[in-house]
This record gives structure tokens, sequence and C-alpha cells, in this order.
């Protein structure tokens, strides 16, 4: 299996796989149990409704079971948002501006670029603002995305953990070019970015986790 491009890829992947498949397991036993009862229910000419009681245990169990299910979905949900929120004392922070229509990034030793250049295997936090529109950072191979609203700062964080070019895109409809607002996230190696960057970036390692 190949290495997934940051931190981030798998946990979002599992709570998208796990939500999808207790949605497809119910949607199933919805539909199994609605045919079951179409068949064994089906009034027959000449005959007589019979009350039905209520079942105290039957309907303990179809609300307790949905409130779980529906509680183990914001667990996982939420530790995964704070994954790209929670931005690392370490991080490598580079300021993101979005405006019609493009991306800016601005580093800390002043320089700016179109493309977002970053180093591998390093914690990096987004400051991002929008200068008009409402905007969104949206980089699918990171699975991570982010609204940019105009007076407000935004964060993200994430750890890329394979060197290569990835896609970034506004997510926000933001006006007549939106659908051309497209720029790269270059990941690339220490080496590489120290050469690229001038040097003075502290190469400080992240956890990275398997």
């Amino acid at each position: 299996m190949s290495p997934v491009p940051t931190t981030h890829v798998e946990s979002v992947d599992f709570v998208m796989l796990y939500i999808v498949g207790i949605s497809v397991v119910l949607l199933l036993g919805v539909t199994a149990t609605m045919i079951y009862f179409v068949f064994k229910y089906n009034r027959k000419k000449g005959h007589q409704p019979v009350d039905i009681h209520g079942n105290i245990l039957l309907e303990i169990i179809w609300i307790v079971i949905p409130t779980l299910l529906v509680l183990s979905m914001f667990y996982f949900g939420y530790t995964s948002f704070r994954e790209i929120r929670d931005i690392p004392d370490n991080s490598f922070v580079v300021k993101v501006t979005a405006r019609m229509w493009q991306f800016s990034f601005e580093y800390e030793n002043g320089k700016k670029t179109d493309t977002l250049y970053v180093p591998v295997n390093r914690a990096i936090g987004l400051e991002m603002r929008s200068a008009d529109v409402n905007h969104a950072f949206y980089i699918p191979a990171f699975r991570i995305k982010e609204d940019m609203i105009f007076g407000k700062t935004n964060y993200l964080y994430f750890t890329p953990k394979q060197v290569g070019d990835y896609d970034v895109a506004c997510a926000e409809y933001c006006g007549l070019n939106h659908s051309a607002m497209y720029t790269k996230v270059k990941v690339l190696s220490e080496n590489e970015f120290t050469k690229w960057y001038g040097g003075n970036w502290q190469p400080v390692k992240a956890e990275v986790t398997n």
C-alpha cells in the first residue's frame, strides 16, 4: 500500500466509511423489514384489525441503539475535526490570502508565492484570510477544507508525509472565475525545501503516526 499524503487522510477516510457503512446497514435493514411487513401483514378480504399494544423493550431498543450510533459518529467526526484545527506549537506557519481569483502564500521570512511550498514530515499551520468575498481552501488529497471569510482569520493544520504535488482549489463559489481558482501545494524534501526557502526555517521533525 502506498503511503498516505498526510496524517489526517486515514482518520477522515475512516469516519467517512464508518458513517456510510452504518447508513447502508440501516437502509438494508429498514427496506428488508418493510418488505417483510408488506407480505406478513397484507390485509386479506374480511380481515378484522386487531389492536396492537406498545412494547416497552422494543421502544427502548430503537431509541438507545440509534442514539449510541449517532453519538459514535459525532465522537469520531469531532476527534478527526480537532486534528486539523489544533495547530502544534512547533508548526511551520504560512499565511494564506484568498482573493478573486487566486491564493497567495507568505512565509515567516517574508517570501511570497502563488504556490504553497512545504517541507515533508513537518507540521504545517495555515493562517487563512480573505481579501474580498468568501472563499474555501481545499486540498482534496489531504482531506482538508476550510472557509476563508473577509474580516476573520481561520486556521488549518496538516503534516505532509509524502513528497509530491497536490491540487489546491477554492470550494466556495466566489464569482465569475471561481472554477479557475486553482494552485498547487508542493511537498519538498527537507534539503530541497531548505534550498528553496533560503535557510533559517528550523527543520524540526513532526511526530508522524502510521
